[in-house]
């Protein structure tokens, strides 16, 4: 079945109180892409953000950003007031995420609800015992890792004192004893998250929209998970990192790109018949319709460069788990909807791991219109199973990218085009209507593409550090008339079941 959808992150929603959330402007853009004819809204990840705000840096593979709590929930409930809401000072610029302000100011407004949560006796509830009973597997570890990250000021969990930082029997009894209300504090934050997304991803599947939802290979290393799991990673005794995660040096970056995460312990894992990714696909699909696997390349091989490396230019390929974990996966989890984003260059292994795991892959048509050799991504290399996208939340908009590549590429699209006619201002939609015209059984357009923006609207610049990650829409940005347009494409290219 033809299928299309928008990528859209939850944080980019308009609305008050500095950042997108589970708010009434989401269930307005589900009713958005209801009636612009779309069934798919894929989404970034939806973990708590650290330092670079990147939510591929999370501090846990399993919670949610207590961020996108919507606190005008919260005031009908009684928990919040909305003079407190609107005194928060969470950033004055709707149209760009403040971070800093909201990592100072939001959790102040969640304690109060809290609080009043605590004296109404939500937290002897049914339903908040059940919550924290199904997610014990990882909740107890991340509150009492959120609640200690606090208690030393923040710092990474290797910068703890040594007792906890090892997970010490008796030093985790001494914390949890000692910062309990803290640690209830931050499960209380998941249970809101929990109760507001389901009713958001029901009212979506309701609508006709699935989640696709996004999983980073690799976890933080300033994380809940490498912390309470050390012997999943390649650390040493001292449970500091032998080898991190990156790429090598390219012709987008002379040097590589050093990401820090932690590796994984591949060995370990099979002999635990990878029990932790079992649990964690799974969780994922009780969060989303489907998933997208983001740099499916590190399950063939991963790229280890040494610790302490200010650069990634000695880093080394190394083998990874390759089918064997897809083939667990499928015989424990049956078949399921996973997107491998394979993008990038890649090797006839990668290529034989993704036929053999039968994922769609990806297909960006940015990367198509390179004058100087013939691109897979054109689409008459295309297959039926796959994704085309028009770019992704690494790329520029359609608009800011058309302006920034060379002339002769600009007239390669054109001749592929078959259109000389089209005013620049206008061109995004010759790339869109390519994109939904393709034999890809699903289309996926950025919003800011089907907007008409330029690079001010780009979500992240690989490589970079500050400025990403904060883009917003307007709010109305999608018109009558522009959700008609939608319609319109949409159905001509038979993308509406």
């Amino acid at each position: 079945m033809r299928t299309s959808g928008m990528l859209m992150p939850v944080s980019a929603l308009p609305g008050p109180y500095g950042i997108g959330c589970f708010s009434k402007e989401a269930y307005q853009f589900v009713d958005m892409l209801k009636e612009a004819g779309q069934s798919r809204w894929q989404i970034l990840p939806l973990g708590p953000t650290g330092y670079g705000d990147s939510p591929y840096q999370s501090f846990s593979a399993f919670a949610g950003n207590p961020y996108f709590i919507d606190l005008e929930k919260l005031i009908e409930d009684g928990l919040l007031t909305r003079e407190e809401c609107d005194e928060a000072d969470f950033g004055d610029d709707e149209t760009e995420i403040n971070y800093e302000k909201l990592y100072h100011t939001r959790f102040e407004v969640l304690r109060l609800a809290y609080e009043r949560a605590k004296k109404a006796g939500v937290l002897e509830s049914r339903d908040y015992q059940t919550f924290v009973s199904r997610e014990s597997d990882w909740l107890l570890d991340y509150a009492l890792y959120m609640a200690v990250k606090n208690h030393f000021g923040g710092v990474s969990w290797d910068q703890w004192d040594e007792d906890i930082r090892l997970r010490k029997p008796e030093a985790v009894r001494h914390y949890s004893e000692m910062l309990q209300d803290e640690i209830t504090f931050y499960e209380y934050q998941q249970y809101l998250f929990s109760v507001q997304w389901t009713a958001l991803k029901a009212y979506a599947n309701r609508s006709g929209i699935q989640i696709i939802g996004d999983i980073p290979i690799y976890v933080a290393f300033d994380s809940a998970d490498t912390w309470a799991g050390p012997q999943m990673f390649q650390l040493d005794e001292k449970n500091r990192p032998i080898g991190v995660a990156g790429c090598p040096p390219d012709g987008f970056s002379a040097t590589g790109q050093l990401w820090g995460n932690p590796l994984y312990d591949w060995e370990y894992h099979k002999t635990t018949g990878y029990e932790w990714w079992l649990r964690r696909i799974s969780y994922c699909f009780r969060l989303y319709d489907i998933l997208r696997i983001d740099h499916f390349r590190g399950f063939d091989e991963y790229y280890s460069i040494p610790y302490g490396d200010e650069t990634a230019e000695n880093g080394k390929w190394m083998p990874g788990p390759g089918m064997d974990l897809f083939r667990v996966i499928q015989k424990e989890l049956g078949d399921l909807p996973i997107i491998a984003e394979d993008l990038g260059f890649l090797t006839d292994s990668v290529r034989q791991l993704l036929a053999d795991s039968g994922y769609p892959g990806m297909k960006v048509l940015q990367f198509a219109f390179d004058s100087r050799e013939d691109s897979d991504y054109l689409p008459h290399h295309y297959t039926n199973n796959c994704v085309v996208y028009t770019g992704t939340h690494d790329n520029d908009t359609l608009k800011g990218w058309f302006q920034s590549i060379a002339r002769q590429d600009q007239f390669m699209s054109f001749l592929y085009l078959n259109n000389w006619y089209t005013p620049e201002e206008e061109i995004h939609w010759d790339f869109i209507c390519m994109a939904m015209r393709s034999v890809a059984d699903t289309c996926i357009i950025p919003v800011q593409d089907y907007l008409g923006l330029g690079s001010e609207a780009r979500i992240n610049t690989p490589s970079t550090l500050g400025g990403n990650w904060t883009w917003r829409m307007k709010s109305g940005a999608f018109t009558g008339k522009l959700t008609a347009k939608i319609r319109s494409i949409t159905q001509l290219c038979a993308r509406i079941s």
